[in-house]
């Protein structure tokens, strides 16, 4: 088993290809968050803070890596953001000490690189401030970020979250499913037919509605990534699945010895064959009769 990200699972899947190796690979991927109007904000808005910048700011296989609404409630869902980062973190957040450090130097000119890219830089709409010293960079969101942005091509894994605006809702999907497949996929609606549509045309590791991150939390659930975002899945009895291999063992008696599996091959044992692959009762009682013909 390894965790990664898609350049580490393919070096792995290599060296394992040497030895006939099985192998599972939880990779990761840029997880996308749906947002739908007409449900509770507030509540959709702390989970995904939760999800993001409470799952050590940003920096998990599973963390909401962006967000998809439409366009004509993106201010309301800003201005929420905003206000519940605020509550949360203070107005100087690189102060807070629940906001957690980036992991490393290297990682953090990675982050910095995303947000100084000149089609990104503008469309920073909250944070954006960091401390290179403590290694630590604020909540950041920024809206309309250009598709082909260096942001929007990898995974971010950090306290970095862009939004994308469409008009119709619907549209989020073919968003999702034009890109890598992600490790896991969020939806907050109480559309039953969106939810059912979410659930038929995106594909991904795990899919959670109305929520973040907790699939991980669940042991009953399989968890895994599909495609660029890993294969197999692990968690509670998953987890003797995956590293377990299922032998197979037949005990047979001398009895019961059929004629029909050996020499010499006549049309009546073919015929009787024939029957017994069809699984039906009937014809196979029937051509024991010699009521049967084929």
């Amino acid at each position: 088993m390894t965790v990664g990200n898609g350049r580490i699972g393919r070096i792995v899947m290599a060296a394992a290809a040497k030895h006939l190796t099985p192998v599972l690979l939880e990779l990761g991927g840029k997880s996308p968050v749906v947002v739908d109007s007409g449900i509770n904000l507030q509540v959709a808005v702390r989970r995904i803070i939760a999800g993001k910048w409470g799952c050590n700011n940003g920096q998990a296989c599973i963390s909401p890596d962006y967000i998809i609404i439409a366009k004509s409630y993106a201010p309301k869902l800003v201005d929420t953001l905003k206000s519940e980062l605020e509550k949360f973190y203070g107005k100087n957040p690189l102060e807070s000490k629940d906001l957690s450090r980036i992991v490393n130097s290297n990682h953090f000119t990675r982050l910095v690189k995303y947000l100084d890219e000149d089609k990104v830089s503008g469309k920073i709409v909250y944070g954006g401030e960091r401390d290179i010293t403590n290694l630590k960079i604020a909540p950041t969101i920024l809206l309309d970020v250009p598709r082909d942005s260096l942001i929007m091509s990898e995974e971010i894994f950090g306290p970095l979250l862009p939004i994308l605006t469409v008009d119709k809702i619907e549209d989020s999907f073919d968003i999702i499913n034009s890109g890598t497949k992600p490790l896991a996929a969020y939806l907050f609606t109480n559309n039953k037919k969106l939810r059912q549509q979410f659930v038929s045309t995106v594909s991904a590791g795990g899919l959670v509605v109305n929520d973040t991150t907790l699939h991980l939390a669940v042991h009953a659930l399989p968890f895994g990534g599909v495609g660029e975002s890993g294969m197999g899945a692990y968690h509670g009895k998953f987890s003797f699945d995956a590293f377990s291999h299922k032998k197979a063992v037949l005990y047979r008696s001398f009895a019961g010895d059929a004629a029909i599996r050996y020499p010499p091959y006549t049309v009546g044992k073919l015929r009787l064959m024939k029957i017994l692959m069809t699984g039906s009762i009937f014809s196979i009682i029937g051509a024991l009769l010699g009521w049967s013909k084929v």
